[in-house]
This record gives C-alpha cells, sequence and structure tokens, in this order.
C-alpha cells in the first residue's frame, strides 16, 4: 500500500505533470518539447509526475524519465467541492475553468441556464468540452495539483440538481456560504430565472457588488476552498 502523505509536491521539485503510467512515466512528445524548450530542462533535474487521481512521484529529466522516489498518494479532501457555472461568451468558461483548478475544486459543471445567450450544439460542445479539460490539465500541473478537477457539461440546472440535490445558488440576499453546501450554482449576467430560483430555492451571497459570472464563479470557489482548508472559519 502507497504511503500516505500531505497534499503533494511543491515547487522544491521541479514542474509537475501528468502521465499515462505511474510505473513506467513517459513523457508526451508536447511534454517534453515544453520541458526541453520552454523550462530548458536538462538532464538529471527534477521534477514530478502524477496520474491524476492522488498519485504521484519523483523522477528525473532523461530519456527515458530515470525514476527517483516511490509512488506516494495523497488523501483526497473533503468535502468535494462543486461550482456550477452558466455558460457565457467569449473566453469567461475557459478563465473559470482554469482558476477554479488552481484554487482546489474538485468538479466544474457547465450548463445553460434559462438566460443563457449562449448556446453550444453537439459540435460545439464536444470540441468546447475537451478544450476546457486540456485548460483544466494544464492549471492542474501548473498549481502541482494532484488531481484533476471533474470537467463536464450539463443540460440545464436541473441537470445540476440531479447530480447534486444538495445545490444552492450564488445570488444577492442568500446567506453566508459554509461547507454545508459544497456544491454552488453560478447564474448567467442575466440573472436566475423564477423558475430556476424555484427550482433551487436555497441560495448563497458571494459579495455586496453585482459581479460578472465568472468572477462570481471563481470567488464561490476561492470561498469553498478557504473554508475546507480551514483558513476562514464559518459557523454555517
Amino acid at each position: 500500500m502507497s504511503p500516505v502523505v500531505p497534499p503533494g509536491p511543491d515547487g522544491r521539485h521541479g514542474p509537475h505533470l501528468f502521465v499515462a503510467d505511474l510505473e513506467r512515466p513517459e513523457l508526451t512528445p508536447a511534454d517534453r518539447h515544453h520541458l526541453e524548450r520552454v523550462l530548458r530542462l536538462r538532464a538529471g533535474d527534477d521534477l514530478t509526475v502524477g496520474d491524476g487521481d492522488g498519485r504521484w512521484r519523483m523522477v528525473r529529466f532523461a530519456h527515458p524519465l530515470d525514476v527517483a522516489g516511490p509512488i506516494l498518494q495523497a488523501p483526497p479532501l473533503s468535502p468535494q467541492l462543486t461550482v456550477a457555472v452558466a455558460l457565457t461568451k467569449g473566453d469567461k468558461p475557459e478563465l473559470a475553468v482554469q482558476k477554479l483548478t488552481e484554487l482546489g475544486v474538485d468538479e466544474v459543471l457547465l450548463f445553460s441556464a434559462d438566460r443563457s445567450v449562449v448556446r453550444w450544439d453537439a459540435t460545439k460542445r464536444e470540441r468546447n468540452l475537451a478544450r476546457l479539460r486540456q485548460i483544466a490539465r494544464a492549471a492542474a500541473e501548473q498549481s502541482r495539483r494532484v488531481r484533476l478537477p471533474r470537467v463536464d457539461l450539463v443540460d440545464g440546472l436541473a441537470a445540476v440538481v440531479e447530480r447534486h440535490p444538495t445545490v444552492v445558488r450564488a445570488d444577492r440576499g442568500g446567506t453566508a456560504p459554509g461547507l454545508g453546501a459544497a456544491t454552488v450554482a453560478v447564474g448567467p449576467e442575466g440573472g436566475w430565472s423564477e423558475a430556476e430560483r424555484a427550482l433551487v430555492p436555497a441560495a448563497v451571497a458571494l459579495g455586496g457588488p453585482v459581479l460578472r459570472a465568472e468572477t462570481a464563479a471563481v470567488t464561490a470557489g476561492a470561498l469553498l476552498a478557504a473554508l475546507r482548508l480551514g483558513i476562514v472559519s464559518s459557523d454555517v
């Protein structure tokens, strides 16, 4: 059994990447090019590799990689944090996924709200979801996470509720966020419809000013992550 250790690697061990097989770790051509040409790693330099599911180990840069430490297992944090984000225009979903990954959120759900202007057809859905998952992977490597977040697209707020019955919506006038409601849904820039408010009556407030959708998503993730880590406390 792998030993249980604290969250994962830090910057002292060099870059962090994900590989398909920790027993015999191999870099993709793109990862090797990035390490050699962008980060300027040389033979013998330290780095860490993970499987995206909490397991990781130290290696040294070589052709092939030189294993330099045992496979370690980082325990999952509890509770699991989910932020559901309504689709918005431009690169805002990409920004939300990137920052929520860096904050340590375990799951990011994208959904079309009643007042969402953006609608992805089947082709856009597949292409954009693949893009968002790649962004999450790069952000997880940059932030040295050992678990990749789940990134998915669901059909409306009702589908979020189906997955997470205790979801609360971010809205002005709500109560303070707390870990008793570890799934927060953030609406589009046009706000929630009355049907959506009825579907998810419980609400949490994220601040006094009116926030953009992507700002609200990141704020929700930051508050939940800080509560889970004990950086801030709540009586909720």
